[in-house]
């Protein structure tokens, strides 16, 4: 994706729909690091965020093109200027080169690679073996995989929470919470997430009761920003391979293809998953740094302050009253976010 810096000033207007079954609204198209922003080009308001390796086409051979951010949306993006079309299919050639595809004579030296490789993976060092391939992953691949593990999880939970104004709240807060270069997507899910987590891919997930149940939303914020720390501090391929096992773990090194059987069942161990502890200094200086209070977020996940307790004490904005986080009427399009 670094070839790809040439384009992250590009910006056009484009025609979006949430669903099929709306009206298409014009919107402002703008390529940021590793996602697609969609904003309101009167307000500049953040409408949507896509994952720039998942963007797809789906009505290839008519004109004008028209984009997707993956084949399980509902959104759907239609585009006229022909720099940025040609940008997205920039986009997806780097994805493709991204998978390798070994030729026979390849295939076969690495089949017998692969199997001391296993050999080793079995014997010697399982976690060496997962580590390497994690760390061998580009981040195109990391998105797809994090968008496959999004829609296991959306079996138990069901698919994320998709009101309009809800999701433009929930843009605006991520690019205030992460700003506009490398901002995760964030996602609320219906029901069965009682703790943040996040996905390979720059994907969070926050629960639906810290914006139900919330005053404000700087428990949801400070969520996000420690579900992104977390996200940092240990790999989130890891988890995943190790739930997969080595064979796949294998399959995916050298073939760059994880069986959907690998993946089937990660999203609800990864809500029983205990979280990664991190210091209350780590926190409490992410919090300051990023300028939101820790306070609600630490009572939010741990009212007894058994967890999060030196994190709460520690709060350089406790007792203050900081600047809003998001403006009001975006609070409360984030509360409706899933509607009644």
């Amino acid at each position: 994706m670094t070839a790809l810096k040439k384009y992250q000033r590009l910006e056009c207007s484009g025609l979006w729909r949430e669903t099929p079954h709306d009206q298409r609204r014009e919107v402002l198209v703008r390529f940021g690091e590793a996602t697609l922003i969609l904003s309101d080009p009167k307000s500049g308001e953040a409408i949507s965020h896509w994952s720039l390796p998942a963007v797809i086409r789906i009505n290839r051979g008519e004109e004008p093109p028209v984009f997707a951010p993956g084949t399980e949306s509902a959104e759907s993006l239609e585009l006229t200027e022909p720099y940025m079309i040609a940008a997205l299919d920039a986009v997806r050639a780097a994805v493709t080169a991204a998978v390798p595809r070994p030729g026979r004579l390849r295939g076969l030296i690495l089949g017998g690679l692969a199997l001391l490789v296993v050999g080793l993976g079995l014997f010697w060092l399982p976690g060496a073996l997962i580590g390497h391939t994690a760390s061998v992953l580009p981040p195109a691949q990391r998105a797809q995989i994090g968008q496959r593990v999004l829609d296991d999880l959306s079996r138990v939970t069901g698919a994320p929470c998709d009101n309009q104004l809800g999701l433009e709240a929930l843009a605006r807060l991520a690019g205030r919470v992460f700003g506009p270069v490398d901002t995760p997507i964030l996602y609320v899910m219906p029901e069965g997430v009682d703790q943040p987590l996040h996905l390979p891919g720059d994907v969070i997930i926050l629960p639906r009761r810290l914006l139900e149940q919330a005053n404000g939303p700087e428990a949801a914020a400070g969520a996000a920003l420690v579900e992104g720390l977390r996200a940092r501090a240990t790999d989130p391929m890891v988890p995943l391979l190790e739930y997969a096992g080595l064979r796949a773990t294998f399959q995916l090194l050298t073939t760059a293809d994880l069986p959907d059987t690998a993946i089937k069942g990660y999203g609800e161990a990864a809500l029983r998953a205990a979280p990664v502890r991190l210091s209350d200094d780590e926190l409490i200086r992410a919090f300051e740094a990023a300028q939101i209070p820790a306070t609600p977020y630490a009572l939010a996940v741990d009212p007894d302050g058994a967890i999060t307790g030196g994190l709460a004490a520690g709060d350089p904005y406790k007792g203050l009253a900081p600047a809003p986080l998001i403006p009001d009427e975006s609070w409360v399009a984030l509360q409706g976010i899933c509607g009644a």
